[in-house]
C-alpha cells in the first residue's frame, strides 16, 4: 500500500482578473517555487559554470601543472598567464582549474556519501525508536563531539593523505547531522495512518522503511545533500590551508590559498584573491541552491 499524493488544483489569475484552474503535483510546485527564487538560479547557474570551468577548461586552456617553471615565478597577470602565476611558476588559471576538479569530486562524493549512510542510519534509529533509537543517537553524540580537526591532524600524521582518504573521513564526520534530521523526520512518519495499517497488513519493518519511511523524507535529503557539498568543499579549503589535506604537488584552491598568503605582504594579491573568491563562490551558490530547495519543499507541506 503506497503513499500518493492526491492531484491538486490551483487557481492562477489571469491578467483580466478571472481566474484560471489548473492541475499541479507536488513536484510541481516544487519546481515552480524553486523557479521564481532568483537567487536559486543564480546559484544553478554558478554551480555549472564552475564545472564546466573545472572539467572542461583543462581541455581547452592547456597548462603545465607538474614541472615548476622558475623562470616566470610571481608574475602578473599578462604575458601569456591571464591570472598570473604563483611561487613555483605555476599557471594560477590553470591551477585554479586542476583545484576545482578535487573540490567538486570531494564535494559530491561526501555529500552523497554522507547523506545515503546517514538516510538509511536515521531510518532505523527512528523507526524502531526506545533503546535502539537511544543507543543509535549517543553514537551520533559522541561522534559530534569529536573535534574534527584533532582528527584530521591525527589521520594525517599516521596514514598518507589521498584522495579517497579524505573523502572517507569527511563522510565518516558528515552523516552525523543528516542522521539526526532523517530521525526526526522518521519519528513524525512512523504514526501515520498508512504506516500503521501497513503494520496491521503484517508489513516488515523493512519493506516499511524503504517503501514508505525514506520515499517520504526526500525533502529532508535533497536539501542536505546540497548543504554537504558545500560543507564538504569549505571543509577541505581549510584542511589544505591548514596543511592536512591532500599532498602539496595536488592542486586545490586550499593550498593556493595556503601558499599565497605568504605572499601577500609582497603586492602577489593575485596567488590569493582566485582561489579565495573560487571557494566563496562555490560555498555561497550551493547555499543559494539549498534554502531555495528548503523553501520549495516547506511551500509542499505547508499546501498539504
Amino acid at each position: 500500500m503506497d503513499t500518493v499524493a492526491p492531484e491538486r488544483v490551483e487557481v492562477e489569475v489571469s491578467p483580466e482578473g478571472g481566474q484560471v484552474a489548473s492541475a499541479g503535483s507536488p513536484w510541481q510546485l516544487i519546481a515552480r517555487t524553486f523557479a521564481k527564487n532568483r537567487l536559486a538560479i543564480l546559484g544553478v547557474v554558478v554551480v555549472v559554470l564552475i564545472i564546466l570551468f573545472s572539467l572542461a577548461g583543462p581541455l581547452v586552456y592547456h597548462t603545465d601543472q607538474f614541472n615548476p617553471n622558475l623562470l616566470v615565478v610571481n608574475q602578473g597577470p599578462g604575458g601569456g598567464h591571464p591570472l598570473g602565476t604563483d611561487q613555483s611558476g605555476f599557471d594560477i588559471l590553470g591551477r585554479l582549474m586542476e583545484g576545482g576538479q578535487s573540490s567538486i569530486e570531494v564535494g559530491l562524493a561526501v555529500g552523497v556519501i554522507a547523506t545515503v549512510f546517514g538516510l538509511i542510519y536515521g531510518a532505523i534509529s527512528g523507526f524502531f525508536g526506545g533503546a535502539i533509537d537511544a543507543v543509535m543517537m549517543r553514537v551520533v553524540d559522541i561522534g559530534l563531539a569529536v573535534p574534527l580537526v584533532f582528527l584530521f591532524i591525527f589521520m594525517a600524521q599516521v596514514y598518507k593523505p589521498t584522495l579517497t582518504l579524505l573523502i572517507v573521513l569527511l563522510a565518516l564526520v558528515s552523516w552525523l547531522i543528516p542522521a539526526r534530521l532523517v530521525r526526526g523526520e522518521t519519528l513524525s512518519l512512523r504514526t501515520r495512518e498508512y504506516v500503521q495499517a501497513f503494520r496491521v497488513m503484517g508489513g516488515r519493518s523493512g519493506r516499511i522503511i524503504v517503501r514508505h519511511i525514506i520515499p517520504n523524507t526526500i525533502g529532508t535529503i535533497v536539501v542536505t545533500v546540497t548543504f554537504q557539498i558545500a560543507n564538504a568543499i569549505l571543509i577541505l579549503a581549510v584542511l589544505q590551508y591548514l596543511g592536512f589535506g591532500l599532498p602539496a604537488t595536488t592542486p586545490t584552491w586550499g593550498s593556493m590559498l595556503s601558499d599565497g598568503t605568504t605572499y601577500l605582504q609582497d603586492g602577489y594579491w593575485w596567488e590569493v584573491y582566485p582561489a579565495l573568491l573560487m571557494i566563496v563562490i562555490t560555498v555561497v551558490a550551493f547555499n543559494f541552491i539549498g534554502d531555495a530547495l528548503q523553501d520549495s519543499f516547506d511551500v509542499r507541506l505547508q499546501e498539504r
